[in-house]
């Protein structure tokens, strides 16, 4: 018995890990900053976002490519890149938002 309440207090502990800077087991809900132009010479004058999706850790879905979420909203030169996170129940209902601006 012992070696089940460890086996599962692990994977609890280790299954959220790159869920953003901090992360609740029953809710999280987290901006955090991303990379940005270190030359500064972009105006943020657009903005897109777009995010993964996850039910239950079985169903997947989304996109939160910098890359892509620029391309698709014809950012061509991107400032500034942003995260956030939302979860509930960790593994019921997560979500990766990226948030990319510029011109």
């Amino acid at each position: 018995m012992k070696k089940i309440i460890l086996i599962a207090f692990l994977i609890l502990g280790f299954y959220s890990c790159a869920t953003g800077p901090t992360h609740g087991l029953l809710f999280t809900n987290n901006d955090f900053p991303g990379e940005f132009n270190p030359n500064n010479d972009v105006k943020a004058t657009k903005s897109a976002e777009d995010c993964q999706r996850s039910f239950l850790g079985l169903i997947t879905f989304g996109n939160a490519g910098a890359g892509i979420i620029a391309k698709e909203n014809k950012i061509e030169r991107i400032a500034t890149i942003d995260h956030s996170t939302v979860s509930i129940l960790t593994g019921i209902y997560r979500s990766y938002c990226t948030k990319v601006a510029g011109e």
